[in-house]
């Protein structure tokens, strides 16, 4: 891919020298001026020209007129997108169908006579070490699978790129699997103290293979659609005049992304929870290991048909480095005039190098790379409010699964109800997709992303309310009172009144999570694009402790108190962030077609063909897509790295 893109540059500089021989003297006289003002600005900085040799004339760009009243449609989805969404389901698969007996294996006593766990007329178990320790040790394994993502993200985009980076996951995945399959085995799991440590370790190593791969998959999924910008078509069938929108593309691989993370939970969930009942705990680690190996099969298949971003080098430091320096020059002591300038427009505009005539040494990008961490900075922002949505999502795979075992299960295994939620993903994802954002598009209605991220908080906070309502009568009418956890006789109340938390959670995803992927992703660098996917995903670790920080009401009777309190949380969370964010609709359409930077990062590498592009970009007057007002400004910042 990298040789592809050199031999783009190299072929753009060639044409470019042809096209430079036939200018008038006076150009030339200029050409001349401007080579002699072209150095290296360093020898490691590398940009890329691949987006600008991209022939407009190709496509038909919107007026400002059509706009505002042609429909907008999502483009084609590449084939080799679904191989990927592919890789994900068996991912997910193996991820969910381990996770969802993991309660059961830490709450319930090892069933009388049995040396797998399985008991099929009665309820699975092994290392019978109550509610809340189940409800710790799941909140961990969360919190640290995502944690880790920040460690692959950071791998991923400055060393080994995605796809090595993927590989190397799988690695450790897997090594995590094999340790999980050993502590179940009968002769280990009748050995409470034994398995626990075995178990243990399975979380950590487990979680490290699910972080490295879960950065970087999504990104890569995206990276496969190359269109940045939106343009017009007419359709073939009807003569109409539509525009292709990249931004819909995007959302739309997206939604069939965590489509298929949904059917590979479901598929996983409930056939492990039937051989966790039937066979035991070994069964239900060894067949999603097994599954999870059609991972690198896939990926080794289709290496040479994806397109992947090479590693960049270090652009975490350099993007670090720009907003403190942004931060020292707009600095008060007094908290208000510091938010506000912030929050202004100079905060960026004033750190750009066409701004800055000393430019310290690190300072290698042009200043569209500045707009573009600027854009960053806005997405992360909004997303330091979803570990308040995330807290809701939480207790499905604990605390829920849990009340499910005191009601009534008419023979269905407790932690199978769970899976109303992916079925009702994989149900609403298309209804979504194909009738209710096109119909609110004909209606003239913009659904756009935060107010999507906004209603998802709100139904996320009704399903807890729904949860509420449901413990507060398990207390009322269970033979045991207010503790049905320790009692023999479930309370008279069906289990499939879940049904109404779980499917409320799942519109909510499509909504606020599914929508976060998808702004995480258009509006990162494409140098940066790992790095902030991990950081939405990292949203899930810091929910992750703040739910540890619950774990003392995920007891009896404190039951009704633990949903409701994360039912307001998420209310007021919704509602802080649409009143925080609200003025950044009318940006949205700046910030996705903000032009994309030259820059690319730092390698160990520079060649002759990197110093092609920059000559090409210096000597055609691509300054204006360096940020650049005119040429005498571009050759100042030549003169400018001569004297630095």
């Amino acid at each position: 891919m990298m040789k592809e893109k050199r031999s783009s540059a190299t072929n753009s500089y060639k044409s470019w020298l042809s096209f430079k021989s036939h200018l008038t003297d006076a150009s030339e006289h200029k050409s001349s001026e401007r080579a002699n003002a072209t150095v290296s600005p360093v020898k490691s900085t590398v940009f890329s020209t691949s987006s600008r040799f991209l022939d407009d004339d190709e496509y038909e760009r919107p007026t400002a007129e059509e706009e505002n009243i042609l429909r907008r449609v999502s483009g084609k989805v590449p084939w080799v997108a679904y191989t990927i969404a592919f890789v994900e389901l068996c991912e997910r698969f193996s991820f969910f169908g381990t996770a969802a007996v993991f309660v059961n294996y830490i709450q319930q006593p090892l069933p009388e006579g049995s040396t797998t766990g399985a008991d099929g007329s009665g309820q699975p178990g092994a290392l019978n070490m109550g509610q809340q320790a189940a409800t710790g040790l799941t909140t961990f394994n969360t919190f640290w699978c995502y944690v880790t993502p920040l460690v692959g993200a950071w791998i991923g985009d400055e060393f080994l790129g995605r796809l090595k980076t993927i590989q190397l996951s799988i690695v450790f995945a897997f090594l995590g699997h094999i340790i999980l399959i050993i502590s179940a085995l009968p002769s280990v799991i009748t050995h409470p103290q034994g398995a626990l440590g075995c178990f243990s370790v399975g979380l950590v190593i487990f979680g490290i293979g699910v972080g490295g791969f879960k950065s970087n998959i999504s990104p890569l999924i995206a990276e496969q659609y190359k269109e940045t910008r939106p343009y017009v078509r007419t359709l073939a069938k009807t003569g109409e005049r539509v525009i292709i929108d990249p931004g819909q593309t995007i959302s739309r691989i997206f939604m069939y992304f965590y489509c298929m993370i949904n059917v590979g939970a479901l598929v996983g969930s409930i056939s492990m929870v039937y051989a966790e009942r039937y066979v035991g705990f070994w069964l239900a680690f060894l067949i999603p290991t097994l599954m999870f190996g059609f991972c690198p099969l896939v990926l080794y298949v289709c290496r040479n048909k994806y397109s992947v971003t090479p590693p960049t080098g270090s652009v975490l430091g350099k993007a670090c480095k720009l907003w403190w320096l942004a931060l020292r020059k707009k600095w008060s002591w007094n908290p208000r005039t510091l938010v506000r300038n912030c929050r202004s427009r100079a905060f960026w505009e004033d750190t750009k190098p066409s701004k800055i005539d000393h430019r310290p040494e690190w300072m290698t990008f042009d200043d569209l790379w500045v707009d573009e961490v600027r854009r960053v900075v806005k997405a992360c922002v909004i997303f330091l409010w979803y570990p308040l949505y995330w807290l809701t999502y939480s207790q499905m795979t604990n605390n829920l699964t849990s009340q499910a075992a005191t009601m009534q299960l008419h023979g269905a295994p407790n932690d199978i109800i769970l899976n109303l939620n992916p079925l009702a993903l994989i149900i609403f994802i298309p209804i979504m997709d194909h009738l209710v954002y096109p119909g609110l598009r004909r209606m003239g209605i913009k659904f756009t992303p935060l107010k999507r991220i906004y209603t998802g908080f709100i139904l996320a906070s009704l399903s807890m309310v729904a949860a509420t309502v449901t413990q507060h009568y398990i207390y009322k009418t269970s033979p045991c009172g207010d503790h049905p956890s320790a009692c023999k006789e479930p309370a008279p109340i069906n289990v499939w009144v879940q049904a109404v938390p779980y499917i409320l959670v799942a519109i909510s995803e499509i909504l606020a999570s599914i929508t976060g992927y998808e702004y995480a992703y258009t509006k990162a660098p494409k140098n940066m694009k790992s790095l902030v996917q991990s950081l939405f995903l990292f949203m899930n670790a810091i929910s992750s402790a703040i739910q540890q920080g619950l774990t003392a009401l995920s007891t009896d009777p404190l039951l009704v108190w633990n949903y409701g309190f994360v039912a307001i949380l998420a209310f007021i969370g919704g509602n802080l962030f649409y009143i925080s964010h609200r003025n950044l609709d009318k940006e949205e359409d700046e910030l996705n077609n903000i032009q994309a930077s030259c820059f690319v990062g730092d390698t160990r590498k520079k060649d002759e063909e990197s110093q092609a592009v920059l000559d090409y970009e210096y000597d055609t007057g691509s300054y204006r897509h360096a940020g650049f007002d005119s040429e005498t400004e571009s050759i100042e910042l030549g003169n400018r790295r001569v004297r630095h």
